[in-house]
């Protein structure tokens, strides 16, 4: 929801940023990968319990996500290999976040709180891809960005709230359930409109 509505105020500064790194000579994929390991330390900061600064650099990791792909439509680079890096990197990342936590936090309660958020991402996650490769419809990314109540910032603010508040990870983890369940059937009955 606010990467489809809150895009345009953040725009100029991810711009600026993107044709800044242009300039000093780095490529959308470069970008990629460099947000990609920020992300992976981000898990390593919140295993070793430094969750403050394990949500900066997650944030830090997921601008620059958002960077790469600005520098991809700038240098007319996008390209199919760059979509698939981008969105499995992302995965990478959010995954690394729950494994971390789960390392801290091995209660049998939270490990099936965190199983069923890895299903309900999955399921979320699955009619997101299947309906970008699927639909005509056109989008400022290289395949259909289906809207809906959780999207990539929803997401970040979410794994904040589990990273920053462990004291309360069984109710931010029904929370995070909730909401990627509201937005895997917002995308399916979308889904259902759009390709009937």
């Amino acid at each position: 929801m606010l990467d489809t509505y809150g895009r345009k105020a953040v725009q100029p500064i991810i711009s600026k940023t993107a044709q800044y790194l242009l300039k000093i000579g780095l490529r959308a994929n470069h970008v990629t990968y460099i947000a990609f390991l920020i992300g992976l330390l981000a898990s390593g900061l919140v295993y070793f319990g430094h969750p403050i600064t394990g949500v900066v650099v997650l944030w830090a990791s997921g601008f620059l996500d958002a960077v790469d792909g600005c520098m991809a439509r700038y240098s007319k680079s996008s390209s199919a290999w760059g979509t698939v890096l981008d969105v499995t990197f992302d995965r990478v990342v959010e995954t690394g976040i729950l494994v971390a936590l789960a390392l801290r936090h091995p209660e049998p309660n939270i490990l099936f709180l965190f199983l069923l958020l890895a299903i309900s991402i999955i399921f979320t996650m699955t009619i997101f891809l299947t309906v970008g490769a699927l639909s005509e419809k056109e989008s400022y990314k290289s395949f259909y960005y289906q809207p809906g109540l959780a999207e990539r910032t929803e997401g970040f603010i979410l794994f904040s709230l589990l990273v920053l508040f462990q004291g309360q990870l069984e109710l931010w983890t029904i929370i995070f359930i909730a909401v990627e369940l509201i937005t895997g059937f917002q995308r399916l009955l979308e889904a259902k409109r759009i390709l009937s």
